[in-house]
C-alpha cells in the first residue's frame, strides 16, 4: 500500500522563492510531492479547493505585477469563476509556491510561512 505524502508543494523551479521554499521543507525533513504547477496545471475544481485551503479569495493569489496580467488582465474587471478560468489557461498568474498539508495551505511567500504546516 502506497504512503500518502501530506505535502504537496506547487513549485515553479525558476522562481527563487519557491526553490527557498523547497530547500526550507526539504532541511526539516520534509519530502513533499512537487507539481511543477506551470507543466501541470491545476483544474479550476483543484484550484478551487486550493483557496479554500488557503483561506484566500482568487484575487489574493493572482500575479498581479506579472507582464501577462499587466497586459491582458489588468483592468479587467471578471467574475470569481472567470478569474479561476484565467488561472487555469494561464498558471504564471498563479502566486507561488503554494504549499499544502492536508486541509490547509500557505503560500511560501516569505518561505518561512511554511512553517505554520509543520
Amino acid at each position: 500500500m502506497a504512503k500518502i505524502n501530506p505535502f504537496i508543494i506547487y513549485h515553479n523551479p525558476r522562481c527563487t522563492k519557491s526553490r527557498e521554499t523547497l530547500a526550507l521543507l526539504e532541511k526539516k525533513k520534509v519530502k513533499p510531492e512537487v507539481v511543477e504547477y506551470l507543466k501541470t496545471p491545476p483544474s479550476a475544481t483543484e484550484l478551487k479547493a486550493l483557496l479554500k485551503k488557503l483561506g484566500l479569495s482568487v484575487q489574493e493569489i493572482i500575479r498581479k505585477k506579472e507582464p501577462l496580467f499587466i497586459e491582458k488582465f489588468k483592468d479587467k474587471k471578471l467574475s470569481d469563476e472567470k478569474w479561476i478560468t484565467v488561472l487555469v489557461k494561464n498558471p504564471v498568474l498563479i502566486e507561488r509556491p503554494i504549499v499544502v498539508k492536508g486541509n490547509k495551505a500557505v503560500i511560501g511567500r516569505p518561505p518561512e510561512n511554511v512553517f505554520t504546516l509543520l
